[in-house]
């Protein structure tokens, strides 16, 4: 009774508004993502794109959830049902979930309190997201295996062995950072590059790797092997229907939103206001006006490398299989190894 008592009751419904705010801004992202990528391979390719629900096609998305949720759900009869659904279950989970560490801005003041805009500043922040994504791999592995099918199960073991290869360069590369930092911390990281002193310029070569396996962690193209139409029919998900397709979708682009923010926030200083003296500007206009200009800007960088993705997708070709593994095994992590050395190196002589 005494430690019911004694809990911070203002602190627990502040994570939870927080949470419910965070997932439903990453849903409606999601979403809109997809409006973005149609309109981007639209103009690229010179055609028109959704234009009919909505001025600009911007309900779109909306008919697009709507219809899946219409769709018939069906299990296949030969399928291990419980894992069938919990594969998407996973996908959609630990896409969720990494968002819990990433500082979307400062403090603002509410109630008599600073109250920060980040779920958790854990001192493991980009331990606690590698291993969140790390367990991803599950969600593709157990549905291409539940679903009984021999090309979903192929398409599976790609998408697993892909991500798994592409994690081992991602975080040597978070090593060097680590090295520049000091802490695990996102929100540490991001306080350390206040003032402009952004880390994609002390680590441009683990920038560029960072990136590159973050294409290949979001089953992007030219990454997306564990797609490929041509090959595998259609993909570890072939045999899903309805919502259950539609987490799996989803996942993708939550993962989509989520690496752009890991990246700017671990290489291009967070919320940090490029041009801005933050301390000065929150002392003369205020604490709160500070945080919401912090979080449009976080937004607007999040935003660059979403439509970078899109970019990439419908401009360059899928890799061969082997191409891919061998960009991961033969270039990247020895590439990763080699800055790692350099910045150990820099820093132990500067």
């Amino acid at each position: 009774m005494h430690v019911f008592l004694s809990l911070d009751w203002f602190l627990l419904i502040e994570k939870a508004i927080l949470i419910s705010i965070i997932i439903g801004i990453s849903l409606i992202v999601a979403m809109y993502e997809t409006w973005a990528e149609r309109k981007v391979a639209a103009v690229i390719q010179d055609r028109r794109g959704p234009n009919r629900a909505g001025p600009g096609g911007i309900f779109q998305p909306l008919a697009d959830g709507l219809k899946l949720f219409m769709k018939e759900e069906i299990v296949p009869n030969l399928s291990n049902k419980f894992l069938f659904i919990l594969g998407p279950g996973i996908a959609m989970l630990t896409a969720m979930m990494t968002s819990a560490v990433v500082p979307w801005a400062g403090n603002i003041h509410a109630f008599g309190r600073d109250i920060p805009l980040q779920v958790a500043d854990v001192n493991i922040g980009i331990l606690y997201i590698f291993g969140v994504v790390s367990m991803g791999v599950y969600g593709v592995m157990i549905g291409g295996w539940a679903s009984n099918n021999k090309f979903s199960l192929l398409a599976a073991i790609r998408g697993a062995s892909q991500i798994i290869s592409y994690e081992l360069a991602m975080g040597l590369t978070l090593i060097a950072v680590l090295m520049l930092t000091g802490s695990l911390s996102l929100r540490t990281i991001v306080e350390q590059q206040l003032d402009h002193k952004y880390y994609v310029f002390y680590q441009p070569v683990g920038f560029i790797i960072f990136l590159v396996c973050a294409f290949a962690e979001c089953n992007r193209t030219p990454f997306d092997l564990s797609e490929a139409e041509s090959e595998l029919n259609m993909g570890y998900h072939q045999e899903y229907s309805s919502m259950k397709l539609g987490f799996y979708l989803f996942a993708e682009y939550v993962n989509m939103f989520i690496s752009s923010a890991v990246m700017a926030t671990v290489f291009w200083g967070g919320y940090d206001i490029p041009f801005l003296n933050d301390a000065k500007f929150g002392q003369e206009h205020g604490q709160n006006l500070l945080a919401g200009l912090e979080l449009l800007c976080l937004f607007l960088k999040i935003a660059f490398f979403i439509f970078f993705f899109i970019w990439v997708r419908w401009t360059i070709p899928r890799f061969r299989y082997d191409q891919l593994m061998n960009l991961g095994w033969k270039a990247l992590i020895p590439l990763a190894i080699l800055n790692m050395l350099v910045t150990g190196f820099v820093i132990l002589f500067h």
